[in-house]
């Protein structure tokens, strides 16, 4: 074995412990979680069992344990952080912003941004602020071209704007892939969506507002009323 295996090799390692102690401390953050709402009383003990659920009751997160609860293979994903600077009178005074990508790869996606002094409590904050701000999102196969009738694109063409910047998605047929920039690929990945096709203006140097426009083009999808027909049908596909 080579030694640019061995790294590797390490690296999957070391990848699979954070994960597992990742999952290790969410089992024990929620066995600990004392609820402070109704709601989430019902989440604890049971009595809602999906976010499909929570959502249809008209219910807002306020808990972002609830989010744990109900999804506990949520993935995340720090998708940009930057050391800050205020100019006061005694002063500099530098802080930290991360923004924290969460979502379980299938309908439900949330960004977060925080600041904070130290770096980890910067991020623990936007993981939360994101757990709170999670969306469902709708896919669907709305490509001309593709007559496949399973969720692998988004369902119509869908635009979104953050700052100067506007993301607009197309569908595409099935085995297209991603054709989208590279800061918003995990965006597409955790909703989802495998196959589209993209139109980006403004400064998408922005990280930030790059996925900021991409999640808000996705959050659109919702933007249709759907007949009790065409609801029972996508209900059969899942």
């Amino acid at each position: 074995m080579t030694e640019r295996e061995k790294r590797g090799k390490r690296r999957k390692r070391t990848d699979e412990e954070i994960q597992l102690k990742k999952q290790e401390d969410n089992q024990k953050a929620i066995s600990d979680w004392v609820p402070h709402t109704k709601i989430g009383k019902n989440v604890k003990d049971g009595e809602i069992k999906s976010l499909d659920d929570f959502f249809a009751k008209g219910n807002k997160i306020i808990e972002p344990h609830i989010v744990d609860v109900l999804v506990p293979e949520l993935k995340e994903k720090m998708v940009d952080f930057k050391k800050t600077t205020k100019v006061t009178r005694q002063g500099r005074n530098f802080s930290f912003r991360a923004a924290v990508l969460v979502g379980d790869g299938d309908s439900y996606i949330g960004l977060g941004t925080a600041k904070d002094k130290e770096k980890f409590p910067a991020i623990n904050k936007a993981t939360r602020n994101a757990k709170l701000a999670i969306k469902k999102i709708r896919r669907g196969c709305g490509s001309w071209e593709c007559r496949c009738n399973q969720s692998h694109s988004v369902p119509f063409q869908v635009s979104g704007k953050s700052s100067s910047v506007t993301v607009t998605l197309l569908p595409a047929p099935k085995g297209t892939g991603l054709v989208v920039g590279d800061n918003i690929k995990a965006v597409l990945n955790f909703a989802g969506v495998k196959d589209v096709w993209s139109k980006t203006k403004g400064n998408t140097a922005s990280t930030l507002d790059f996925v900021k426009a991409a999640i808000d083009a996705l959050v659109s999808t919702n933007n249709v009323r759907l007949s009790e027909d065409i609801t029972k049908k996508l209900e059969e596909k899942k």
